[in-house]
């Protein structure tokens, strides 16, 4: 065990030391590199960011009613038993909520901080209720319904709510698709740069490698220093696109906070979370490590 740890501190030094030879040729694989990374990165941040905002989106199909103004309260809440019957039988276990005028009213005030333009009114203009929240149900037959619902007596106004909701979650699966396919290609890419970093190495200490060769060193002993160097390679260009994508959040965060105003929002790109960004600096740090074996292997099988 004692000599295997020493063999790899052995390359691990060796690796760094070469390294620091060729700082300049060092930096600027690290930046291109960096630069692959940065681009899925940034769109995984954006996904995770969304991705709590969704999760509070309702995805069940929702139907919200409104009653005419003039409803008596009596009259209202009994129509929860004709909005009942006219459910299809598969979805009798839906859950239907009445919501009253002043509630609304209150629920308005609260969210929107409208509290003196609703005072100014004088009177409550909002209708009661009722949101059914659907189980079941296909698109077809929510649509259906909706035009059943709004023959019943005392029905102003039906509206499907959760239809966008879909067309959001939709989205959202296709930009994890692109992103991951995105991924694929970078990571394709950043082999490639180390690939040609590592064939580079191999060709300028072809010498110092056949001496190793012929003092009996093994190809495990000659390889081990170009993987760390992969490897290296890869762990610094993932922190720095890490690094630069977090300094980004900063300004865009600035330019978010004048929108979100509007919509009194307080959203904001957070950072990823620290566990995620260790698991992208140790695929960073594999891709480059699988570059450099790929690269070593196939240019040191053709030295003499």
């Amino acid at each position: 065990m004692k000599i295997w740890l020493r063999e790899h501190r052995f390359a691990l030094t060796d690796a760094l030391r070469k390294l620091i030879k060729t700082p300049g040729s060092f930096s600027f694989n690290v930046l291109v590199v960096a630069i692959a990374l940065a681009l899925p990165i940034a769109g995984l941040t954006l996904l995770e960011n969304i991705r709590p905002i969704t999760q509070q989106l309702a995805v069940e199909p929702e139907i919200s009613l409104f009653l005419k103004a003039d409803t008596p309260n009596e009259q209202a809440r009994a129509l929860a038993y004709d909005i009942r019957s006219v459910l299809p039988l598969a979805s009798k276990k839906s859950r239907i909520e009445f919501i009253p005028r002043e509630q609304a009213l209150e629920t308005l005030k609260a969210k929107t901080g409208l509290a003196d333009a609703l005072a100014t009114l004088g009177q409550n203009p909002l209708p009661d209720a009722y949101i059914i929240r659907l189980s079941n149900i296909d698109a077809v037959a929510v649509d259906a319904l909706a035009e059943r619902l709004q023959l019943l007596p005392r029905v102003e106004a039906v509206q499907v709510d959760s239809a966008w909701v879909k067309r959001l979650t939709a989205m959202l699966q296709v930009m994890r698709l692109a992103l991951l396919l995105l991924a694929t290609t970078l990571g394709v890419v950043v082999m490639a740069v180390v690939f040609n970093t590592v064939r580079l190495q191999v060709l300028t200490q072809r010498e110092e490698i056949a001496v190793s060769r012929l003092i009996g060193a093994t190809d495990a002993f000659i390889h081990r220093p170009f993987y760390y160097t992969g490897a290296l390679l890869g762990l610094c260009a993932g922190a720095v696109a890490l690094a630069a994508v977090t300094l980004a959040l900063q300004p865009l965060n600035d330019a978010i906070a004048e929108f979100a105003r509007l919509y009194a929002s307080e959203f904001r790109l957070a950072a990823l979370a620290p566990s995620i960004m260790l698991t992208l600096l140790a695929v960073s740090a594999a891709l480059g490590l699988l570059g450099a074996a790929l690269s070593v292997r196939r240019h040191l099988a053709r030295l003499p």
